[in-house]
């Protein structure tokens, strides 16, 4: 049952439409626990992981639907034109997970059992692979670091040492007095971070500096992600 028959022989009894449903679902389940172990972004919806299992086994439906009558497929592709999908997905890598949950159900529903096992493993790996070896990440790290400071930072002070010991390079974007009729002003920077784990030793350096307050580090990565 595992290859299949060919196309022009297909057989839509409800042992193999049963048959049909239910690998969709095992294999839905199989991308969403993949979608779940690997999602290291921000915006995770419970709803999204859900809807990947719901969306596999609703194709694996409409393919035994529509390859029993023409006319069906006619009015069913009609009926689904009159929907209109107002979700915003922001992340490309959701986009790829939803077409992945369509290739399946479709290879589900055309009894192509074969093709939907193997095609699942592959991808689930390929996507375990891109997570473990975190690829397509971009070194250094961008970063927007804002501070105040009593007074103007001289060539050597003490900030700019710690900056360039924790960053690959770091340009000034602003100094702005805060115009309280003090002496404070507000710095903004574009840093070039070498290693986002020594974050936190960064900021309790400039901490530990005399007058520097209001420090806020921004990574550009995370930012992009929200």
């Amino acid at each position: 049952m595992l290859e299949g028959s060919s196309p022009v022989a297909l057989s839509f009894t409800p042992e193999t439409v049963l048959l049909s449903l239910l690998l969709a679902f095992v294999l839905g389940q199989v991308l969403a626990w993949v979608y779940y172990f690997t999602h290291s972004g921000l915006s995770y919806s419970r709803s999204f992981v859900q809807s990947l299992i719901l969306i596999t086994v609703v194709i694996a439906m409409v393919m035994a639907v529509i390859q029993t009558s023409f006319i069906t497929a006619v009015g069913l592709m009609g009926a689904l034109a009159i929907i209109r999908f107002r979700n915003i997905i922001k992340d490309t890598r959701d986009i790829a997970f939803i077409f992945c949950s369509l290739v399946v159900g479709m290879a589900c529903g055309s009894q192509r059992y074969a093709v939907a096992i193997l095609g699942t493993i592959i991808l689930s790996l390929i996507i375990i692979y891109l997570h473990v070896a975190s690829f397509g990440t971009h070194q250094p790290h961008n970063g927007f670091l804002r501070f105040t400071f009593t007074g103007h930072i001289e060539p050597g002070s003490g900030i700019l040492t710690i900056l360039e010991r924790f960053c690959g390079r770091f340009t000034l974007i602003s100094a702005q007095d805060s115009g309280f009729g003090t002496s404070e002003v507000e710095y903004a920077y574009q840093v070039m971070i070498r290693n986002t784990a020594n974050n936190q030793e960064m900021l309790s350096a400039l901490q530990d500096v005399e007058g520097l307050e209001n420090i806020s580090l921004t990574m550009q990565e995370r930012l992009l992600e929200v």
